[in-house]
């Protein structure tokens, strides 16, 4: 591989640690469309409809998502799956991202709380197994503290981690802020970013 599309691959996969170590202690996530860019101020509107001015830190980190597939899943896939508990202990996934191979053993493999909806929760986890039926895939993951079984449909957003840069970032696009610092006159700086290349972010 060429040392850039290394470096490239190995800057999204530590998007991705910051944006998943210390769930409990970080800000909420900011998910939202860009309305205007103008160097590295965004004016965002978040999707309960408030605005919001952002700096995009100088060394923030953008890692895009782009439209996959349940067919891109497979046996030993590497995934995030956003979704809510059933009393059977299993996960409805509304959304799944596949990371990166070059994210495999960056990335924490954990489950825990998640902002997405209220008593959501995120699953970074390798797949073991795939059953498939009429309704979707039931797959069951493996994480470093437990397996958990994750059940899909056709309302699950599929999509796959790419490299991707501040060029990005520009109106009209759908964003999730990862990682920000809250300023004292309510603007943010954002430090991790996820940008939705043709779709909008589900998790």
């Amino acid at each position: 591989m060429h040392g850039f599309a290394r470096a490239a691959l190995v800057a999204a996969g530590l998007s991705l640690i910051a944006a998943s170590t210390g769930w409990a202690q970080q800000p909420g996530r900011i998910r939202g469309q860009i309305e205007k860019a103008d160097g590295s101020m965004l004016t965002l509107k978040t999707r309960d409809g408030a605005i919001l001015n952002v700096k995009v830190d100088d060394k923030a980190r953008v890692a895009v998502l782009v439209k996959a597939s349940l067919a891109d899943i497979k046996q030993d896939t590497f995934i995030g799956i956003a979704g809510m508990p059933q009393a059977d202990g299993s996960i409805q996934a509304f959304s799944i991202h596949i990371f990166l191979p070059a994210q495999r053993g960056v990335v924490p493999e954990r489950h825990g709380g998640w902002d997405a909806r209220s008593g959501s929760t995120m699953t970074n986890a390798i797949v073991s197994n795939i059953v498939t039926s009429k309704d979707g895939e039931t797959l069951t993951v493996k994480y470093k503290d437990g397996e958990k079984k994750i059940v899909t449909g056709p309302d699950t957003a599929i999509a796959a981690v790419a490299p991707g840069n501040k060029d990005e970032l520009k109106a009209g696009a759908q964003i999730i802020i990862m990682a920000s610092e809250k300023q004292a006159d309510g603007s943010v700086v954002a430090k991790v970013l996820y940008v939705g290349r043709g779709i909008t972010p589900a998790m």
